[in-house]
């Protein structure tokens, strides 16, 4: 039975109301009234119900399509401008005990050399990935009880927080670790982390137990109730997402949609973002054995209608996909991208590729990635001022959805794209950055931010750093 507020995961992510909303957008699919009338209550930026969203996903009609991605665009706009924000995935240890059949990481995986970051390994990428320029950082790491206990990742979070370098400092870490308890999470909220990000990879029960035969992981309520526990725990900032290509993506599509109702009508407030990698080649794994991949038109069409359905919520991509459908995903939605990432443990200090998860397919520098980002308009942003406001959760909600947001994004934006210039940047890029920075400030409305703003840059030319609104 479906019951949108019920804490087992069985009855929030309830089958019968997929596969029922399903037979519904299938049936309607083609009712372009219908559709009509769906693409006009998206444009009021008050989101789609799951039911609704399905609708637009299966729509073909290559008008509708049309119409449905443009106003993607326009919501994109409205809630987060021309900002695109930069984190980079830090992987800590590819030690797991968990089965998962998509994973090179994966526990009988005797090929793959296992390898745990030190503390002064962790310290060492720390440093490399503040001498790019980064300042948000995603940890990443398998799950095993003796070597990566909760210890161990607090104590990493610790090390990267209190390691500065030059001008260089990481002002958040978001988390994507395995669930775990309510006491974990409540460690986690301690230790000031930013996003508590876990990807369900199905809502498709059965899909799920048969990818996840062994571990911990194989618990499919464990998994999915996670959210809740770190919600209970005090995480008010929580990422979803699947990985695309395990099940037939409009029911994981559906399912993540479901979740995050349920997140909205248990703790007030939705995802603070959504994910949407796609299933790639790895060690020891073989994307031709997953005959749900999903194809590059599907999958914008996907970050068009989840725009529409969640507007308020931050959209992921990462270096898994190539330039040109990263280029495509960022019109239609995506709000983060990781630029200059490596995928595997110790890769920035080292460029270790033995210990990689998965293949990007996007190896640009973070220096290109910004230059690219320059060239399509884009404001590349290291902006972490919200999480270190205390604007997290529904009081980031509250100024998103109200669109009050740009008052304060747009200038540390700018800002921290000027700290980036100054320090990091490649005098091309610094050029086309700081003529953009000039276009930008006429974006800001209000006189006296502008004003100010445009002090706080004179001063990060001086050395003055960590300015925020």
């Amino acid at each position: 039975m479906y019951k949108i507020d019920s804490p087992h995961a069985t009855e929030f992510i309830d089958d019968a109301e997929i596969k029922a909303t399903l037979e519904y957008a299938e049936a309607n699919k083609n009712n372009i009234e219908l559709v009509d009338s769906l693409i006009t209550k998206a444009s009021f930026c008050k989101g789609l119900s799951h039911r609704e969203a399905a609708v637009l996903l299966l729509c073909h009609d290559p008008q509708a399509r049309e119409r449905i991605h443009n106003l993607a665009r326009e919501v994109k706009k409205r809630f987060y401008g021309n900002r695109i924000v930069l984190f980079a995935p830090l992987y800590l240890s590819n030690y797991c005990v968990n089965g998962c059949v998509y994973c090179p990481y994966h526990a009988k995986n005797t090929q793959l050399p296992r390898k745990k970051l030190t503390q002064d390994e962790v310290r060492s990428e720390t440093i490399a990935l503040q001498d790019l320029g980064h300042k948000r950082l995603a940890l990443e790491s398998g799950e095993h009880p003796v070597e990566t206990p909760i210890e161990y990742i607090l104590e990493c979070i610790h090390t990267i927080y209190t390691t500065h370098h030059k001008h260089g400092s990481i002002r958040r870490v978001n988390v994507n670790i395995a669930a775990t308890t309510v006491e974990n999470y409540k460690k986690l909220k301690d230790a000031g982390i930013g996003t508590y990000i876990l990807f369900q990879e199905t809502y498709h029960k059965e899909n799920y137990e048969r990818l996840h035969p062994t571990g911990p992981k194989s618990d499919y309520a464990w998994h999915t109730e996670a959210m809740d526990r770190a919600q209970t725990a005090g995480i008010d900032d929580v990422g979803c997402g699947v990985l695309f290509g395990l099940s037939p993506y409009a029911y994981d599509f559906v399912g993540m949609l479901m979740h995050a109702e349920h997140l909205e009508a248990c703790f007030g407030v939705g995802p603070h973002t959504i994910s949407v990698p796609r299933i790639r080649p790895a060690d020891d794994i073989d994307p031709r054995a997953f005959p749900n991949a999903v194809a590059d038109e599907d999958f914008l069409h996907i970050i068009a209608c989840i725009r529409l359905a969640v507007p308020y919520t931050g959209m992921i991509i990462s270096t898994r996909e190539s330039p040109a459908v990263r280029a495509e995903a960022l019109h239609l939605g995506i709000s983060q991208i990781s630029g200059g990432s490596r995928t595997s443990v110790g890769g920035y200090a080292e460029s270790d590729k033995d210990t990689a998860q998965f293949e990007t397919n996007d190896t640009r520098s973070l220096d290109q990635v910004i230059a690219w980002l320059i060239d399509m308009g884009y404001i590349p942003s290291f902006c972490t001022a919200c999480y270190r406001a205390g604007r997290t959760g529904d009081r980031f909600m509250s100024i998103c959805k109200s669109g009050q947001i740009h008052t304060c994004c747009t200038p540390n934006a700018i800002m921290t794209l000027k700290e980036y210039l100054v320090d990091y940047a490649s005098p091309e890029t610094r050029k086309k950055g700081e003529a953009l920075i000039q276009q930008s400030l006429m974006l800001i409305n209000n006189v006296k931010i502008r004003q100010l703003t445009e002090e706080h840059l004179t001063e990060i030319e001086t050395g003055e750093r960590d300015f925020r609104f």
